[in-house]
């Protein structure tokens, strides 16, 4: 399974696949089709069945039941898009065998390390073979590990009959990292009662609890004069998204918040003295404090308004996903059966709210409650990115194991 595990990953992430928020395509990036198909020949060569692509881009195959019990149809899900934060172009994936728990040098001509003293949580994969970036571009393990591990699991089904499994559905989707993943999912299509995101992280995470989720444009109209002569005249756009900053609390950003904290998160500002853009997200598991942020952002733009002109500041807010705990857990059981999976192979299970959020919020309000499973990457979005291919063996057995449980736990 090793081997099997690389060979699909490397390929996988080769494939440049960021997804692009100023795009209006779905997928929004020519990349994401080129590996959506990849995957469509992959499936089916594998002998998964009913391997379908829309016209969005959303995969979708079966993997019929071998029993005669009557078990819910369950999926898994990936998404094939990476991040934008960080480039995702000529992705060149290195292997470290039997790591050695010291630095890693991902880059010796731009003096790139992966250190243990950087990144202490690398004491943990002391023996396991790695895969890393050569310190140019983000690896893709987000989500590619997901994917991987799903065709991995499937391709092992397969090829062992002897395993009971009631119908399994999969499904890789574009677009998950701009917040619409699922936006044009076909529930129906997909004909499962519960599913799983593979789109977690460090081994043993077990996500049900997500964040609540909006964006937040704003454009900002100044006006340019000539600064010898701009006295009384001169609007500068620019100082206008400082002053809009500074009003926000400075506690309740990213770099200073954990665990159930929410906050508020500059993008990116790009401007001069007549226009300036910027990009929020706003976060928050708590649905009033969520509402109270939006709110309260709200209030500092009308405040700006007033004193700068109504139609020089303009905002644009849209929700993304809220927090899908208040649909899953009516349905505990599938979080206990993955529970339960992880415990059976000597995993510690890891329950904590997701300091984000994944396809799974999302589908959750559509009626397919989908928890997140781990997938064994760290360190996503960025050049210092890495997966442990041991992990993403045990990811893919869990998965095999989730399969083996619903049917243990079916009715004959």
């Amino acid at each position: 399974m090793k081997n099997e595990i690389i060979e699909r990953f490397t390929s996988y992430v080769k494939v440049d696949t960021q997804s692009n928020e100023e795009s209006e395509t779905c997928p929004s990036t020519p990349g994401q089709w080129t590996l959506l198909h990849m995957l469509v020949d992959e499936l089916k060569a594998i002998g998964m069945e009913e391997v379908t692509i829309d016209e969005n881009g959303y995969v979708m195959a079966t993997l019929p039941s071998n029993t005669e019990k009557e078990v819910p149809t369950i999926g898994f899900l990936a998404h094939v898009d990476t991040a934008t934060d960080f480039t995702g172009t000529n992705v060149n994936p290195q292997i470290v065998e039997d790591y050695d728990g010291n630095d890693i040098v991902l880059n010796d001509s731009l003096h790139i390390v992966l250190s243990p003293q950087d990144f202490p949580n690398l004491a943990n994969y002391k023996g396991h073979t790695l895969i890393t970036t050569d310190g140019t571009t983000l690896l893709g393990a987000d989500n590619k590990a997901g994917i991987t591990e799903i065709m991995t699991a499937m391709a092992y089904l397969i090829k062992h009959p002897e395993i009971k499994h009631g119908k399994v559905r999969v499904a890789f989707t574009p677009d998950e990292e701009i917040g619409r993943g699922p936006q044009k999912f076909d529930v129906t299509a997909f004909n499962a009662k519960y599913a799983y995101t593979v789109d977690g992280g460090p081994i043993g995470e077990l996500e049900y609890e997500s964040f609540n989720a909006a964006g937040a444009k704003i454009t900002i109209k100044g006006n340019n004069i000539h600064p010898g002569s701009a006295k009384g005249k001169m609007v500068n756009s620019v100082k206008i998204a400082m002053e809009l900053q500074s009003k926000l609390p400075v506690e309740e950003a990213p770099e200073y918040t954990e665990g159930y904290e929410g906050f508020y998160h500059l993008l990116s500002l790009n401007g001069d003295v007549e226009l300036t853009k910027m990009n929020y997200i706003i976060r928050d598991h708590d649905k009033e404090k969520f509402n109270a942020k939006k709110a309260n952002l709200e209030q500092i733009v009308n405040e700006l308004k007033v004193k700068y002109g109504e139609k020089n500041i303009i905002l644009e807010m849209n929700d993304q996903y809220y927090n899908m705990k208040d649909k899953i857990e009516p349905e505990m059981h599938i979080v206990d059966i993955a529970y339960e999976a992880m415990k059976s192979l000597d995993i510690e299970p890891i329950i904590s709210p997701i300091r984000g959020g994944t396809d799974g919020s999302q589908l959750s309000y559509m009626g397919l409650p989908t928890p997140n499973i781990f997938t064994g990457g760290e360190n996503f979005h960025g050049k210092y990115e890495f997966t442990s291919v041991d992990n993403m063996i045990k990811a893919t057995n869990v998965i095999i194991e989730i399969t083996k449980l619903f049917e243990e736990k079916a009715e004959a």
